[in-house]
């Protein structure tokens, strides 16, 4: 063997050896701790009312190459024009269920959520430099996103929140070129979920942040260089245009701010648009957070930045306005708790690690996400108990037909699975606002008219309700009206012709 084959050997194998050192080390073996986490948070969460309606879109897009922009679910909004402002991300989640059905679906939650903690260490991480305390940081972004962990493309768009702030942090930090992946980033995020409009909004908050320097007590503002400055400001220049690369441009960029200008009556009837309640443990956990920063401000005399208080300020504001927010809370405030934190814990250090233990947990993590996964019998359980499964298959085998008045939480299943029946309202809150249903099948649901106002106007043959609902004991003391199917979950109503 020549000499200069042989004084390759060593440098060969000393690359090896800090490749396996990098794979089988601390940070990732917390990652695969956080998939685990993922995996069972999740693996009991298939069932979300909205996924059908998601995957129903979806389906049209892949089919058909054509983004629907008018309602064709319901008969009740008589074809008013929708927005598909999460059409991109609907199609991924049908894309996932033509690969492998339920369990594709299940394989695409379990993955997006496990991209949003390990991408929440990453961040917590590389804000505190401390990877020690960034795992408590992704456990706390795992606290708050419990809220929402579900199949919806929101989970996309969270995920790509975090990607922005790792984006500016590292144009802040290591090289401004970073900033110019915003443009791109929101040029996706536009056609995948309505929350480009809160990554807008932080980037405005960062922006404006930069250009204060000056120390008052413990709140500290620190400025950007110019060049730094002006890269941001230009990546975020160029962002606005990009956000027009969509097939419906500026209705779907508007599209975030209509809706929560608009929908009043379906903001105060759907419980995750409702503003957080003390009850909530969620709510305990925020109170926790926001007083331990105080207290680390106070006690360590820590500084906190003018970055970070008016982060804190605008997450704290939208999660008590609105509870599904609460997972954007998480995201924000994490890193800045790992920040205050980060002189607690010894920091994480690549000469001491062991590879060897390290190897062990991701491999034993590995085997536990393995065996959590549920299996396709199990989703199927979980469809059946919390869907209308049965109702529908008594519906089609007795060839039920008419207008049917279904309640809000099956609309979005039965959009998917009996299609041949418009349904009479579903999980979508704009086109029932504008078209004034929301409110009319609200005074029916809740007994403020008389029930067969609601039930004539729209000439309703049989009605598909949960069966604790309300108008489930109502029903049958109207003339006319008889039960015909029941199980544990639903109940159907048909009308004597």
């Amino acid at each position: 063997m020549s000499s200069a084959a042989t004084s390759l050997l060593p440098a060969t194998a000393s690359r090896s050896a800090s490749l396996l050192r990098r794979i089988f080390s601390f940070p990732v073996a917390i990652c695969s701790l956080l998939g685990v986490v993922a995996v069972c948070t999740v693996r009991g969460r298939f069932d979300d009312p909205d996924l059908w309606l998601h995957l129903r879109t979806g389906q049209i897009v892949f089919t058909t190459h054509h983004v629907p922009t008018a309602d064709a679910f319901s008969f009740t909004t008589h074809h008013v024009a929708t927005i598909p402002h999460e059409w991109l991300g609907q199609t991924l989640i049908f894309i996932a269920y033509r690969l492998g059905g339920y369990s594709g679906l299940m394989l695409w939650l379990c993955l997006a959520a496990s991209a949003i903690l390990i991408a929440g260490y990453a961040l917590c991480s590389i804000y505190s430099g401390n990877a020690k305390v960034a795992f408590a940081g992704a456990l706390l972004i795992w606290l708050f996103a419990t809220i929402g962990f579900s199949i919806r493309p929101q989970m996309i768009g969270y995920f790509l929140l975090i990607v922005e702030l790792l984006l500016v942090q590292f144009g802040r930090t290591r090289d401004r070129r970073w900033f110019f992946l915003l443009p791109p980033l929101f040029a996706l995020w536009v056609n995948l979920h309505g929350s480009f409009s809160l990554g807008l909004t932080i980037a405005a908050i960062l922006l404006a942040s930069a250009f204060f320097s000056f120390e008052h007590g413990l709140l500290h503002a620190l400025s950007w260089d110019g060049a730094t400055r002006r890269a941001f400001a230009a990546s975020l220049g160029l962002s606005v245009p990009a956000l027009f690369l969509n097939p419906t441009g500026a209705r779907l960029v508007f599209y975030p701010f209509h809706a929560l200008g608009s929908m009043t009556v379906a903001g105060t009837a759907v419980s995750e648009w409702q503003p957080l309640v003390i009850g909530d443990p969620r709510a305990l956990g925020l109170l926790g957070v926001l007083a331990a920063i105080i207290l680390l401000i106070i006690v360590r005399r820590s500084p906190i930045f003018l970055h970070e208080l008016f982060l804190i300020a605008a997450a704290t504001y939208l999660a008590l306005s609105h509870r599904r927010l609460l997972f954007a809370f998480g995201i924000l405030v994490a890193p800045i708790l790992c920040r205050l934190l980060a002189d607690t814990w010894e920091n994480y250090s690549a000469e001491r690690d062991r590879p060897l233990p390290n190897a062990i947990l991701i491999a034993f993590s590995l085997l536990v996400c393995w065996l959590a996964f549920p299996s396709r019998n199990n989703l199927v359980a979980q469809v059946a108990v919390n869907s209308p499964a049965n109702a529908v298959n008594f519906i089609e085998q007795n060839h039920l037909t008419g207008p049917m008045l279904n309640d809000w939480v099956s609309g979005g299943y039965l959009i998917w699975a009996a299609p041949d029946h418009p349904v009479f309202i579903d999980g979508r809150g704009d086109p029932y606002d504008e078209t004034g249903v929301t409110q009319q099948f609200g005074d029916w649901a809740t007994l403020r008219t008389d029930p067969r106002i609601l039930l004539d106007k729209y000439r309703i043959s049989f009605c598909l309700l949960s069966r604790d609902a309300p108008m489930a004991f109502v029903l049958p003391l109207i003339p006319g009206w008889k039960l015909a199917y029941s199980d544990p979950g639903f109940v159907v109503f048909v009308h004597a012709q």
